[in-house]
């Protein structure tokens, strides 16, 4: 059987679980009760299946080293990290196309992509085995091949598979995918054993699917090989990173790969399963994989309840204190508050709407924000002043950078830092502090062994983050055009 390539496509922004799901901390970054997030599980759960030597993921550039720290507790070394890198997102189908490309080009036609969302989680990780061996025999004959999840209730949240002519004595070829229906059709399609879930994950030949987008959807794959035409790769120790050309990218088609191609070609297959599957798509999806007390109700954090039934509270942080309550849904993080009557779990997304439309930070960033070099948290701020706790890994450097409109007081709280500022460079140990003026070139570096703490306080007219202008960085941050960027 030809080489199995797991591609994990990492993107949306997952506004139904706000505020923990946010812009530049989305969903796959989300820790489930036992510690691990779900784009540790879907890495995990891909790099167990036999034969796999590398694995594939399609991510937002901004996003890429919070997926590295992902990744590196899982990978001992053994498997090769390739990735995708968009500079936004474009949908399922021009990934899929570029992934299917880059596949082609570098490890064979006949390679396998097996196509998973970073966000999903299966519990039934022999069943999931199974099936996909199951797709991988289909692909090998030219299918492109799907897994429908045998339905286990009534589901107006998902799109459907229906069950055509049988291809062997388990799977089918596809009849039609349907849209997500009402309630009288999803229990209608529950009964009559021909719907399946649509679970987004696919199995598929190189070839076969190039071939299929070249008939179904040529306008999709014509851009996309102008987009990788236009990219460049970079390749270092067990790891390759193609960053796609942004403005080729917006000349793709923003659709889906079931729009684009699955609901036009006749060579779909299906494979049914029973995965222990769920897409975690809202709050009470989540409630669900925690058992509940004897009033109904599932806390994380410390509590103290007084009448309160059916709740679900999230506040690790802080005590909640709860009188009277039912079927509410309570989300607490550091800088938002989500309150919600938990049967309007899927209208959290209305929220995070909102805050994008007003430009609101809440929509995009937490008050903690992960870097390449580590993580920054404003610990207050107001006018003309902010300020920042500050953590370095050992051995991260933060970019040789200047601001216009800001000054910059550093204390170092624990570790040592290395200061370049202006021609001068100079260590400073715990206790220590130096001024940084606006408009005058700054690096900090941690040399040492363990984290680097520090307090900044910034001040001046302007402390928006994206007055930041870099002139060299390690992790490849600098744009050729001015070296301005967003983040610190």
């Amino acid at each position: 059987m030809s080489t199995l390539i797991p591609c994990i496509i990492a993107g949306g922004a997952g506004t139904r679980l706000w505020p923990v799901s946010r812009e530049a901390m989305p969903k796959p970054f989300m820790r489930l009760p036992d510690g691990e997030s779900l784009l540790q599980k879907t890495f995990r759960r891909a790099t167990d299946l036999a034969g796999v030597q590398r694995v594939l993921t399609v991510t937002n550039r901004e996003v890429f080293f919070r997926t590295l720290d992902d990744y590196r507790p899982l990978n001992k070394g053994d498997t090769t990290l390739d990735f995708i890198l968009e500079p936004f997102g474009r949908n399922t189908a021009p990934a899929i196309a570029a992934a299917a490309l880059h596949v082609a080009r570098l490890y064979g036609e006949d390679a396998q992509l097996l196509v998973l969302p970073a966000d999903h989680l299966i519990k039934d990780l022999d069943a999931f085995a199974k099936a996909v061996d199951s797709a991988r025999e289909l692909a090998d004959q030219g299918w492109l091949v799907t897994f429908g999840l045998v339905p286990t209730h009534p589901e107006t949240g998902f799109g459907y598979i229906e069950k055509g002519q049988a291809l062997d004595g388990a799977n089918f070829q596809v009849a039609r995918f349907v849209e997500k229906p009402d309630a009288k059709t999803a229990r209608q399609y529950v009964n009559d054993g021909r719907h399946l879930w649509n679970a987004g994950m696919f199995c598929l030949r190189a070839d076969a699917v190039l071939r299929e987008l070249r008939e179904h959807a040529p306008d999709v794959l014509d851009a996309m090989i102008e987009c990788l035409a236009h990219s460049h790769s970079r390749e270092g120790s067990q790891e390759l990173q193609l960053e796609l050309d942004g403005q080729s990218l917006a000349r793709a088609p923003d659709i889906s790969i079931d729009y684009a191609l699955m609901e036009r070609s006749r060579k779909v297959a299906v494979v049914p399963c029973q995965l222990g599957w769920s897409d975690i798509g809202s709050w009470q999806a989540v409630r669900e994989l925690s058992p509940a007390d004897a009033q109904g109700n599932q806390c994380n954090g410390e509590t103290v309840l007084y009448d309160v039934s059916n709740c679900y509270i999230d506040a690790p942080k802080r005590l909640v204190g709860g009188l009277g309550l039912k079927d509410l849904i309570i989300i607490d993080t550091p800088d938002a508050l989500l309150i919600a009557d938990s049967k309007r779990s899927q209208d959290v997304k209305l929220i995070a709407q909102e805050l994008k439309r007003q430009g609101h930070d809440a929509y995009r960033l937490h008050r903690t924000v992960t870097r390449p070099w580590g993580t920054y948290t404003v610990l207050e701020e107001g006018k003309r002043f902010k300020i920042k706790r500050i953590v370095v890994r050992p051995q991260a450097s933060l970019s040789l950078q200047m601001h216009h409109h800001r000054s910059e007081h550093w204390i170092v709280v624990s570790g040592m830092a290395q200061v370049t500022s202006g021609d001068n460079e100079f260590m400073l140990d715990t206790n220590e502090s130096t001024f940084i003026k606006p408009g005058k070139r700054h690096r900090l570096a941690n040399p040492g062994v363990i984290d680097l703490v520090m307090i900044e306080v910034q001040s001046g007219e302007y402390l928006g983050e994206d007055d930041i202008v870099r002139f060299t960085d390690i992790y490849g941050r600098v744009r050729a055009d001015t070296g301005k960027s967003s983040d610190t």
